[in-house]
């Protein structure tokens, strides 16, 4: 499975635009995987990017208030390190 990364349910809130009561609700109802480490939970990445695409109203929060809003900022523009697919026939 590689390296899971893992996150509080502050951090998921954060970074999803959500308050930290909707990631327990979620967690609640097992609609996330996580584990406990020193009484507070590790949620799974993986899991929460689901999560957050399940509900229209949780995606729209991700792009509007979460880290979605920074998508754009982030187009990469050095065609060194673009993943163009034209770009790489060219090199061969």
């Amino acid at each position: 499975m590689g390296n899971v990364i893992r996150v509080s349910v502050s951090e998921a809130a954060r970074l999803f635009g959500v308050e930290t009561k909707t990631i327990r609700r979620a967690i609640k109802a097992e609609q996330l995987k996580y584990i406990v480490v020193q009484s507070r939970y590790k949620i799974n990445f993986s899991s929460l990017l689901e999560w957050s695409q399940g509900k229209t109203t949780t995606k729209n929060k991700l792009n509007k208030s979460g880290i979605g809003q920074y998508v754009d900022k982030w187009k990469i523009k050095n065609r060194l390190y673009s993943p163009n697919p034209k770009i790489l026939e060219d090199t061969k």
